[in-house]
């Protein structure tokens, strides 16, 4: 899977094809997205999915219908959605976020399809990707939602955490104390400013409601040589309480 990613990010140009989906091909993803983690029959592949068993969907390369990756850990019940939606720009994200996939039993992943400058599923809710996500809240999954920043942007901190444009709750506070206790400098976004890395745009955790919504922010050096310790403290920090 390690593999098979790094080439779907790799892949990702702001050059490549890419049109938006349609509002009937958004509505279609959402019925089908919600009958495939229902293990009921669907019909994604008439949207340009590659469906590969009960456990991963993804688009078809080269496809200007670059819509995502979506996968399924089925040794539980679905328990957290974690969404990676800048992979090929914010560098390692999606390695950090089948690395966390991994760790927590019935997670979901969901990985931007797009280079960001041809979609920014995380600033548009005409998206595949807000569509799957949002299901997903809806059905009470909570979400962390990964990101990545020049280390130079905010030299003071490796990681900012924040609810993007939510309040900030216990496992916000969790995963701060979590991060602090395995030796990064953390900045709260609810406490202090970050240098407008909070996603107070960010249109997920706008639709996310009363599901918890975690958006990390890491600073590159974080994401290139302490991903094992980004993904233990968000393990430890135990997102699916509330």
């Amino acid at each position: 899977m390690e593999a098979f990613l790094r080439d779907f990010t790799a892949a990702q140009s702001s050059r490549g094809p890419y049109r938006r989906a349609t509002a009937a091909e958004l509505a279609a993803a959402e019925a089908g997205f919600a009958a495939f983690f229902d293990r009921a029959p669907h019909d994604l592949g008439e949207l340009g999915f590659s469906v590969d068993g009960d456990r991963l969907v993804h688009q078809e390369p080269g496809s200007e219908r670059a819509w995502g990756l979506y996968a399924i850990d089925r040794s539980a019940p679905p328990a957290l959605v974690v969404e990676v939606p800048h992979a090929s720009s914010d560098l390692r994200t999606e390695l950090l976020g089948l690395a966390l996939h991994r760790e927590v039993p019935g997670a979901v992943l969901a990985v931007g399809g797009a280079h960001r400058r041809r979609e920014d599923p995380a600033h548009d809710t005409g998206t595949v990707f807000h569509v799957v996500t949002t299901l997903l809240a809806r059905r009470g999954l909570p979400q962390v939602q990964l990101h990545g920043f020049n280390d130079t942007t905010l030299a003071t901190a490796d990681v900012v955490l924040s609810a993007g444009a939510a309040e900030a709750g216990d496992a916000a506070r969790r995963a701060a104390d979590r991060f602090e206790a395995a030796g990064f400098r953390v900045c709260r976004a609810w406490a202090e400013p970050c240098r407008g890395l909070a996603g107070t745009t960010n249109v997920q955790s706008r639709a996310a409601g009363d599901t918890p919504f975690l958006h990390v922010e890491l600073n590159r050096t974080a994401r290139e040589t302490r991903r094992d310790d980004v993904v233990r403290a968000l393990v430890e920090a135990d997102l699916r309480k509330p």
